[in-house]
């Protein structure tokens, strides 16, 4: 039978639901937990989270895909408990958002070291949490061009990918020539790649996304809501309707649609960071899926989207 790892264990990917693939219960850079005027208490996270959850279940959430990473406040007995509370499956994943955030243990290590400490997560469980990691999470430093310490983690990764079934998740889609190099000289099938942010208002016109698709890749759009439309957006935001057209000028009528992910990659509850006011997770249901409806998608290819996709995606192939 299909499984998915999630923090409360193992589940059957036909239970997963409707799917927000690239999220994060709460995001912060090395060292946020000492800054003194954005950081929050676990009790302060834990109160601007679970509304955040209960409404995403209520409104037809069914999971959560957490991509933060180690080194980023990944806090998966956090996790845990707010599985339980609103009945939303979290999905936690191992790896780093880009290198330029791992700490110097992890960024001196080898790729063997790398790959040891992704599978361990995978199989044997995050700390002494007990729960499985279900994605390995990998990224491009700041700069655009892969790092030699990003191109060690997504080797180790892909090793990972082969040895546990888990599949990899991307931070960013810019240099992807020499990522899409590394996963071949591993032997990964590039379907067990999603690689994210192809819609961001920064790199969209550095990203082959139709040739990444085209090599095999699976697409994500996945920062629908950061929007030059928002009282203060971001630097990465874009206008709602050029990214909402990006969209479906890459499923082609459909074509793709077997290939194309989407999220929000919303913050629950930032650390050491203000945060974007305004964007949730719930942006899918409140604003992009009435968008795609809109622009005539029916509801066979928004399932497509949000809930067979990612269940292939997210299913353990070992």
């Amino acid at each position: 039978m299909s499984r998915v790892n999630t923090v409360l264990g193992p589940v059957p990917a036909e239970e997963l639901g409707l799917v927000a693939v690239h999220e994060h219960i709460g995001y912060g850079m090395p060292g946020s937990e000492l800054d003194t005027k954005w950081w929050k208490t676990p009790e302060q996270r834990y109160e601007e989270t679970v509304p955040k959850l209960r409404r995403f279940h209520e409104l037809g959430g069914g999971t959560f895909v957490d991509a933060t990473g180690i080194c980023n406040g990944r806090d998966v007995d956090h996790y845990k408990s707010l599985s339980a509370k609103t009945g939303v499956h979290i999905v936690a994943c191992t790896g780093f958002v880009g290198g330029d955030t791992a700490l110097p243990h992890f960024a001196n290590a080898d790729v063997d070291y790398l790959m040891r400490q992704f599978v361990h997560e995978i199989t044997v469980g995050i700390g002494d949490t007990g729960s499985l990691a279900g994605v390995i999470k990998v990224g491009v430093s700041r700069g655009g061009r892969m790092t030699d310490l990003d191109k060690r983690i997504y080797r180790a990764a892909a090793r990972a990918a082969l040895t546990t079934g888990a599949p990899i998740l991307t931070h960013l889609a810019i240099d992807a020539e020499n990522a899409i190099a590394i996963f071949e000289e591993e032997g990964l099938p590039l379907h067990r790649v999603l690689f994210g942010h192809v819609d961001d208002g920064v790199n969209a016109d550095k990203t082959r996304d139709v040739w990444i698709a085209e090599k095999g890749g699976r697409i994500g759009f996945d920062t629908f809501g950061y929007e030059t439309e928002l009282p203060d957006p971001p630097f990465w935001a874009r206008p709602r309707k050029e990214r909402l057209d990006h969209f479906l000028r890459f499923i082609d009528g459909g074509r793709r649609l077997g290939q194309v992910l989407a999220s929000a990659d919303a913050n629950c509850s930032p650390l050491g960071w203000p945060g974007v006011k305004g964007h949730t997770v719930n942006y899918i249901f409140e604003d992009l899926i009435p968008d795609l409806r809109a622009a005539g998608l029916d509801e066979t290819a928004i399932k497509t989207i949000f809930v067979d996709n990612p269940a292939a995606f997210l299913t353990l192939q070992k």
